[in-house]
């Protein structure tokens, strides 16, 4: 095992060009190990990965499991120094055990030796593409929005081939891939690309001049949930306003406090449990600049419990009360940015161009607001998820549903639920877990040397 000087102070001497390589060199001494286990763990599949450290990695290891749908119902991470280690368990969406060797073998080949020297982790889930445009969309929230912008790209002749759409305190963003209605391919003309940018920003802006909008077209790579995170973060969505007036019991439980001995901060989160969570929460964290050296989740009850000890890129922990109130509201953000609000529908339907601007147009002549969305097609299939919610704050009334059920056809889109109400989390100790035996000195134990910024 490679045990080396911190990777900041790595950073911090070499240039690019040589971080490049010295990975690659660290890489080639000390290939990444995954193990998965099937038999130690009474309920949930076991993957061990031990790795060189280096910045981001963590995020891309849960990266790797949040994209093959997998559940983590326990994690346990350490990378202080230069050494990585992850320990997950997890289940697949019903609870079982991952049995599927065709998963297990593109586990052990992504995150293990046979990835040693290229980055084939950093886009993982990622595929560029020549055939289709992306479209990234930024602006205040209201009814009917996502029907007036797939209205605008059906009037432009183009097809939305996939897109996930999300909506968080009065702000939307979206990042849709559009192709050319005629020639299914991408869009490439300079001037029909700033024509769909300036009517859908016109959509984005509506009658509220005081807050901007965006459009950004694009044929780059990109990770569609992480640039929503990072789109919506840029936006400031995390700013509460005064006439915010959300349940508290309904918000995430996020507390900061500093151990001054050994220079972390402590970062306890208390949610609802819920799929891609710790994605979130690690992508916030990664994309604000800090560095996660250990934490421990249990998410194996209805309410999760995250625990992170951190410090920003240049070693410093959290050194203020605004720092710290800042990174409490943006991972109360990133956590509700994806919270299931609303009833949820799913279409499935044969592809068509101007599906998307058909249904919600029936959604919206029917007083039902969007909440989130995700759209893909796969082999001229389409399969939608709507989370939708009474346009004047009422609950949804189910002979609304029947009656666009009625419309669109009742073979087509399916109730799949509603969102549960949020349960008060018990209080418990900012220091459950305290990583067993890792941290295990009586002052610690005793919170006697963590001090809050109050």
């Amino acid at each position: 095992m490679f045990v080396g000087s911190p990777q900041k102070d790595i950073s911090s001497s070499f240039s690019p060009a040589m971080d490049d390589e010295y990975e690659k060199l660290i890489r080639r001494m000390n290939p990444p190990r995954v193990v998965i286990d099937n038999e130690t763990c009474k309920n949930a599949t076991v993957i061990q990965v031990d790795s060189a450290n280096r910045p981001g990695i963590l995020l891309e290891v849960v990266q790797v499991l949040t994209d093959l749908d997998l559940i983590i119902t326990k994690a346990y991470i350490s990378s202080d120094g230069g050494w990585f280690m992850d320990v997950f368990n997890v289940t697949d969406q019903d609870g079982n055990k991952i049995m599927d060797d065709e998963i297990l073998d593109y586990i052990k080949k992504v995150l293990g030796p046979d990835s040693c020297f290229t980055s084939s982790l950093r886009s993982v889930g990622v595929k560029p593409s020549d055939d289709h445009t992306a479209i990234e969309l930024t602006g205040c929230d209201r009814p009917g929005l996502l029907s007036e912008v797939s209205a605008v790209l059906t009037h432009l002749k183009c097809n939305v081939v996939s897109a996930e759409v999300w909506t968080h305190n009065m702000r939307a963003a979206a990042v849709m891939h559009v192709t050319d209605e005629e020639t299914g391919s991408a869009i490439t003309d300079p001037e029909r690309l700033t024509r769909i940018k300036e009517l859908l920003c016109n959509v984005l802006k509506g009658s509220n001049k005081s807050r901007g909008a965006k459009t950004v077209v694009s044929h780059g790579v990109t990770l569609t949930a992480r640039r929503l995170h990072q789109m919506m973060f840029a936006d400031r969505d995390y700013e509460r306003t005064d006439d915010d007036v959300l349940d508290e019991k309904q918000r995430p439980n996020v507390e900061v406090v500093n151990w001054y001995d050994k220079d972390y901060s402590v970062v306890t989160i208390r949610s609802k449990d819920r799929p891609k969570l710790l994605f979130d929460t690690v992508c916030t964290l990664t994309d604000m600049q800090y560095v996660v050296f250990h934490a421990n989740i249990d998410a194996e009850g209805p309410e999760a419990y995250q625990e992170y000890y951190i410090r920003h890129l240049d070693g410093s922990p959290v050194n203020s009360d605004a720092e710290r109130d800042r990174l409490m509201h943006c991972l109360e953000a990133a956590i509700e940015r994806r919270a299931s609000e609303g009833l949820k529908l799913e279409l499935c339907t044969t592809d068509r161009v101007g599906l998307l601007a058909n249904v919600t147009r029936i959604f919206r002549e029917n007083s039902l607001t969007v909440t989130r969305a995700e759209v893909t097609t796969k082999d001229g299939k389409a399969v939608n998820t709507f989370y939708v919610q009474d346009a004047s704050g009422y609950p949804v009334d189910p002979k609304t549903i029947e009656s666009i059920r009625q419309t669109i056809g009742q073979t087509i889109l399916h109730v799949k639920g509603s969102s549960e109400e949020s349960k008060p989390v018990v209080q418990e100790s900012p220091t459950r877990f305290l990583f067993g035996g890792l941290f295990k000195s009586r002052s610690f134990v005793n919170f006697g040397l963590v001090r809050s910024y109050s």
